[in-house]
């Protein structure tokens, strides 16, 4: 984060060539990239700017994702558009293309780590396309959005549900049982940790999985575990 601690037209001219706009409010775009911790007396932060681009996004997204699945149901529909909108693929989009890397925080906020940072991330994402929509309209937006998240919305198991979710059911369905999610390690440095997870369902086998947030790596054995099962089936 603060990398350089690029403001003003450097700033909106280094997001430009992440994201491929033309920002055309230098100010309104360092807001963009702005966390509270950062704001000086009087100033301002992202917070304005995230709420909108939450709702960008989300039509956005709704939009393709009718026009993409012209059989799903409304339930299907709707499991597909909260994946694609939640803070897990926000943070990973900010992060694919180098955002996180201009984020404007305080002191106190560059040890963030965990759901806390990716949290950041995603917010910042969200401010960033209403940035874009305030210059251009949806006009300027879509293609944007378009273009991270359309192969997504069209991957294999974008339209599953919360993994946990799931197997909290399908366990809650074999007897009442319980997942049991164990920490098995915590590797690498306080700002880019990798979690090691496994997770078992009674007298089950456990299964395994890696992720850099320990609710990425849940998520991970979960799936596999449901795939093990016969619950879901592989690249669904």
């Amino acid at each position: 984060m603060n990398r350089g601690k690029r403001t003003g037209e450097a700033l909106a001219a280094e997001i430009g060539r992440l994201t491929g706009h033309r920002f055309a409010d230098a100010a309104r775009l360092e807001r963009a990239m702005t966390h509270a911790s950062a704001r000086k007396t009087g100033g301002a932060d992202y917070e304005r700017l995230e709420f909108l681009g939450d709702r960008v996004l989300g039509l956005v997204i709704a939009e393709l994702l009718f026009g993409a699945f012209p059989s799903a149901n409304e339930g299907e529909l709707s499991v597909r558009l909260n994946q694609l909108v939640s803070a897990e693929t926000c943070a990973a989009v900010a992060e694919e293309i180098g955002l996180h890397d201009f984020i404007i925080t305080g002191a106190e906020i560059k040890s963030l780590a965990g759901r806390k940072r990716l949290n950041l991330r995603a917010d910042v994402m969200e401010s960033v396309i209403a940035t874009i929509y305030l210059d251009g309209g949806l006009e300027a937006a879509r293609p944007f959005i378009l273009k991270h998240w359309a192969g997504r919305a069209k991957a294999a198991g974008a339209g599953r549900r919360d993994p946990k979710t799931a197997l909290q059911e399908w366990a809650h369905r074999q007897g009442g049982q319980v997942p049991v999610y164990v920490v098995e390690s915590r590797d690498g440095p306080d700002h880019d940790p990798v979690f090691a997870v496994s997770v078992t369902v009674g007298k089950r086998p456990p299964e395994h999985g890696a992720g850099r947030s320990k609710r990425a790596a849940e998520q991970e054995a979960a799936t596999k575990l449901l795939i093990r099962e016969g619950e879901w089936e592989e690249g669904q």
